[in-house]
């Protein structure tokens, strides 16, 4: 029973990570709990929202935030890992280009994702904000 949560877990992770890639963020928002509790990382500028509590402050908070400030935001070298609790670990790279400053960054990232019942309940984000405030600045 075990394996196969953790096959499911990746399974639905691996889903996330494909239609955000392809730009279907209502998909994304689907696969999130109602009360989902969502961290950016410290000294990230969308920290400033933390916790993000359900899927419509994460969508105004986070996603709709990176789409505004960006001229093009992609995620590449993702990395699934399995861990115990019903967690997904995902290793990455940020690759993106801000509006404001024209700075283009390619930063490193992890994401901690927690699932119960087959929804996202919690996620943690782990990323080089030096590199990215760098960017941010003009």
């Amino acid at each position: 029973m075990k394996q196969g949560n953790t096959a499911q877990n990746i399974a639905i992770i691996e889903g996330l990570y494909k239609a955000f890639s392809a730009g279907d963020i209502p998909t994304v928002l689907a696969g999130l709990d109602p009360k989902i509790v969502w961290n950016e990382a410290e000294g990230n500028s969308l920290a400033d929202g933390n916790p993000y509590i359900g899927p419509e402050a994460v969508l105004n908070g986070v996603f709709a935030r990176i789409g505004a400030e960006n001229e093009y935001f992609k995620l590449k070298d993702i990395e699934l890992h399995n861990m115990d609790n019903n967690q997904v670990l995902a290793t990455l790279r940020y690759e993106g280009k801000f509006k404001q400053t024209g700075k283009i960054y390619d930063v490193q990232a992890a994401h901690l994702w927690t699932l119960k019942n087959g929804k996202i309940v919690a996620f943690q984000q782990y990323v080089n904000t030096k590199k990215l405030a760098e960017a941010e600045k003009m």
